[in-house]
C-alpha cells in the first residue's frame, strides 16, 4: 500500500495554483488565450493546460471555447468578437485569403458575423480589382471595415437586428431583410461543425439569421479553422451536406478531413503563413 508524502502533494497543488494564476492573468490582460500558446509558454502538456482551464472555468473565472478560453467577465454566454479574434490567427488569415479567390467583380456576396469573415472583409476592402461589388452583412465589424466613402464601386448593405456579444445583428429584423435579397456567394463563419450536428452556434437567433443568409445565396462557403471541428453549439444552422465549399486549414486532422469530404461539396485546406524567425540576439560588446 502506497503512502503519499503531504509535502509533495502540497507542492503539486501550489504549482497548479501558480499556473492557474498565470493563465488567468493572461486571459484578463488579453481577453482570451489559446491552449497551444499556453503549452509552449508554460512548458507543460496539453492535458495539463486543459485541466487548469477546466478548474478556472469551474470557479467561474473563465469560459472555455474551442482551442482556448476567454474572460468570463466579458462573455456571459458566448465569447465576444475581440476575444475570439485572438484564437487561431494565422489559420484564419490563410482561410480568408483562400476565400477571397472565390469572389468575382460585378457580383454580390454575403458575409455572416465572425472573426474569419471579418478578415475576409478587410481583404475585400483592400482589393480594388474586385470592384464593382456589393457586400451584404449582418456583422458590425465587417461593415465598419468595408465602409470606404471614397470607394464608390463598393456597396455595403447592413442588415438591421439585435446585437449579440460577438457583434452580429440577428433576430426577426435581420432575417426578414435577408429574405428579400439574393447573392452569388454566402461566406459563413460558425461556432462549430460536426458530421451529425452540422454547422452550429450557441445563439438561437443567430442560427435563424444564418439560415436566412444561406437561403439567400446561390453558393454557401463556410470559413472554419480546425478548432471548430467536433464542436457543437446549442442551435443548428444547416447540415454539412448543404455546404458547397468548406475552407479550413491544413491542421485539420486526417479523419476529420475525410469525414468532411464525404459531406461537403468541396474541401479546401489553406496553408497558414510560416511564423517569422525570432529576432537575432545581438552579440555582446567586446570587453574594453
Amino acid at each position: 500500500m502506497f503512502e503519499f508524502c503531504p509535502f509533495l502533494v502540497n507542492t503539486v497543488e501550489v504549482l497548479a495554483q501558480q499556473r492557474q494564476d498565470l493563465i488567468l492573468g493572461e486571459i484578463r490582460a488579453r481577453g482570451a488565450v489559446r491552449v497551444a500558446d499556453l503549452v509552449a509558454d508554460l512548458d507543460v502538456s496539453d492535458m495539463t493546460v486543459r485541466r487548469d482551464i477546466a478548474e478556472l472555468a469551474r470557479r467561474g473565472l473563465v469560459h472555455r471555447v474551442h482551442g482556448g478560453a476567454v474572460d468570463a467577465r466579458h462573455a456571459a454566454h458566448e465569447p465576444g468578437f475581440l476575444a475570439k479574434s485572438t484564437l487561431a490567427g494565422p489559420e484564419k488569415q490563410a482561410i480568408a485569403r483562400a476565400a477571397l479567390e472565390l469572389i468575382s467583380p460585378g457580383g454580390a456576396v454575403a458575409l455572416s458575423a465572425g472573426t474569419t469573415t471579418h478578415l475576409l472583409a478587410a481583404l475585400i476592402a483592400e482589393t480594388p480589382t474586385l470592384r464593382p461589388l456589393t457586400v451584404v452583412t449582418n456583422s458590425l465589424p465587417a461593415a465598419e471595415t468595408l465602409h470606404r466613402p471614397e470607394d464608390h464601386d463598393l456597396t455595403v448593405v447592413l442588415t438591421g437586428g439585435t446585437r449579440t456579444p460577438s457583434d452580429a445583428l440577428v433576430g426577426p429584423v435581420a432575417t426578414a431583410s435577408l429574405q428579400t435579397l439574393r447573392v452569388d456567394v454566402a461566406f459563413v463563419g460558425v461556432h462549430g461543425m460536426d458530421v451529425d450536428a452540422g454547422l452550429t452556434t450557441p445563439n438561437l437567433l443567430e442560427a435563424e439569421t444564418d439560415r436566412a443568409l444561406v437561403a439567400a445565396a446561390n453558393q454557401t462557403v463556410v470559413l472554419a479553422d480546425r478548432t471548430k471541428w467536433g464542436e457543437v453549439g446549442l442551435s443548428r444552422i444547416v447540415a454539412l451536406t448543404e455546404v458547397d465549399v468548406l475552407i479550413s486549414d491544413t491542421g485539420l486532422g486526417r479523419e476529420a478531413a475525410h469525414a468532411a469530404r464525404e459531406q461537403v461539396g468541396e474541401l479546401v485546406l489553406a496553408e497558414p503563413a510560416p511564423a517569422p524567425p525570432p529576432a537575432a540576439t545581438p552579440a555582446p560588446a567586446p570587453a574594453p
